[in-house]
Formats: C-alpha cells, sequence, structure tokens
C-alpha cells in the first residue's frame, strides 16, 4: 500500500524548520559632500549623553581640588591679566573694574580653548573603541561640550557673583549670553572636529593645537576690549576679521554693563562660527571612514 506523505506545514520550509531570521543592519559608506546625520544623532543621544557625562566624571576625578578648579581657573587667569594689562599696560575696561572684565572674557574663552583642545584629541584617545566598535564617530569630538557648558554655566554665576560683590547692576542682556555661548561652541565644534580628523593621520596636530590657542589667546580681545586696539594701519580691521571678536564682544555685552554691541561684527562672527562648523564636519565625514585603517 503506498504512503502519502502530508503537506508541509505553515512555517516550514519542505516540512524543515523555518531557519531562523536574525536582526542585522546594512551600514554603507555615505557618498558626495554630507554634513550630519541628524536622525542617526537622534537614535544615539543616549551614547551621547553618557560620553559627556563621562568626560565631566574624569575631568577633575584625581585632582586635589576638584570641580573647584571650574571657579579658579578664571580667576587666576583674570588676576594675572589685571596686573598685566590693568596696572602695567593701563588698558581701558569699557567702565567696569578690570577683574570683572576679564572674568568675563575667561568665560568664553574657556569654552572654546577647552573644546577645540578636548576635541581635537577625542578620536586619538579612544582609538580602541574606534576600531572595534560601530558608533557614529562624530559623537566623541562632540561629547566635550557637556564640560564646556558646565564650566561656562559655573562662569556666568560667578560673573552674576562678581557683579554684586563689585555694586554693578545686572543687565537684562544677562538672559542672552546662552546664545552667545551656542555660537562660541558651534564655533569650536568646527574647529575641534576638523583638528580630530586630522590628528588621526597627521599627529602633529596635537602639538599645533596648544601653540595656535596660545596665539589665538593673545590675538582676541579677551583680556582687553577691540578699543584698546588703535585704528592705525587698519589693525582693528585686522582684528575684527577674527571671529572670536564679535562673539566676545557679544557676550561682554550680554554679561556685563555699558557695554556696546556692534551688530554688524556679530552677524559676522556668527556666520563664520557656522562655516567653520559645516566645513569640520565635512573634514570629519569625509575622513571618517579611513579611522580604523591608520589610527
Amino acid at each position: 500500500m503506498a504512503r502519502h506523505n502530508p503537506p508541509p506545514s505553515p512555517g516550514t520550509v519542505d516540512g524543515g524548520p523555518e531557519p531562523t531570521r536574525i536582526p542585522h543592519r546594512v551600514i554603507r559608506p555615505r557618498s558626495g559632500l554630507t554634513l550630519l546625520d541628524l536622525r542617526e544623532l537622534w537614535d544615539t543621544r543616549e551614547l551621547l549623553y553618557r560620553m559627556g557625562r563621562r568626560d565631566v566624571t574624569l575631568r577633575y576625578r584625581q585632582t586635589a581640588l576638584g570641580i573647584t578648579w571650574v571657579v579658579l581657573q578664571p580667576l587666576l587667569a583674570a588676576g594675572i591679566f589685571t596686573v598685566v594689562f590693568s596696572r602695567v599696560a593701563k588698558l581701558p575696561s569699557d567702565g567696569v573694574p578690570y577683574f570683572v572684565f576679564a572674568v568675563a572674557g575667561m568665560v568664553v574663552w574657556n569654552a572654546l580653548s577647552s573644546t577645540v583642545s578636548r576635541a581635537s584629541t577625542s578620536i586619538t584617545s579612544n582609538a580602541t573603541i574606534v576600531t572595534r566598535v560601530f558608533f557614529p564617530r562624530i559623537l566623541l569630538p562632540l561629547s566635550v561640550t557637556m564640560a564646556a557648558l558646565v564650566d561656562a554655566a559655573v562662569g556666568w554665576v560667578l560673573t552674576v557673583a562678581l557683579l554684586l560683590a563689585f555694586d554693578l547692576s545686572v543687565p537684562w542682556s544677562m538672559c542672552t549670553f546662552p546664545l552667545w555661548l551656542a555660537a562660541t561652541l558651534v564655533l569650536a565644534q568646527g574647529l575641534g572636529t576638523a583638528a580630530a580628523a586630522l590628528a588621526v593621520r597627521y599627529r602633529d596636530v596635537q602639538y599645533i593645537v596648544p601653540v595656535l590657542l596660545t596665539f589665538l589667546l593673545y590675538a582676541s580681545p579677551v583680556a582687553y576690549s577691540l578699543g584698546a586696539i588703535p585704528n592705525t594701519h587698519h589693525l582693528r580691521l585686522l582684528y575684527s576679521l577674527n571671529p572670536l571678536t564679535g562673539l566676545l564682544q557679544g557676550a561682554r555685552w550680554a554679561l556685563l554693563p555699558h557695554q556696546r554691541l556692534d551688530l554688524g561684527l556679530s552677524a559676522y562672527s556668527v556666520g563664520c562660527a557656522l562655516v567653520a562648523f559645516a566645513i569640520g564636519t565635512v573634514i570629519f565625514e569625509r575622513s571618517e571612514r579611513g579611522f580604523s585603517d591608520v589610527i
């Protein structure tokens, strides 16, 4: 008597068990001129937060004074600038005590300097995870911004305390300071992200960046006002071409009383910050696919 095999049951292939489907994600290199993938950044926002929190936690972990350095750094620098530029060079401070004037400048400068310097080494200092784990590499330079925000917030409170201590009025423009800080961090991210990408292939960058930051410190009105620059041989115009000049002037207008705001110079500086961020991001995105090969 002939035997009839039953038909395959649903969910099987030729009567056998259906192979297990493993979830997977196809990673393809980007092509063309691309900026940030905002959807990818949003999907990995938790990783960005954890990287930033780790950076803040480790920054002062093995120091004797800990987070107190956030307050001491601008105070010590402002004290030195007060002796050199106010007592010795006799430079003006636009109607406010020179110490307060210098602290306001250092709040902005520290945000830019720390972001650029830490972002420039963010890839090379995390070579192990860059070569072994897939994640958007742009998160590494972006994550250092959280520490800069913490420092700037403390500096903001410190400036208000100094205004009250010197019996000065707190200007209404104080509420616009986050906007000037954001523009400064955009500029810093553009510079730091480009430096991070270049540092993977050219390790000379880690030595060049500190030198350039020192030059930029004295080439920018951090410890002096733009009005202190003599308007001869177009020297003041050359200083105005520095994008940080307009951002510093805008931040001081926001933080201190009796300050003037040049809208044209501020608009120029904000535009330069956006262009620097776009260029830095393009350089990083075009170099990212080769990080694992040369790091």
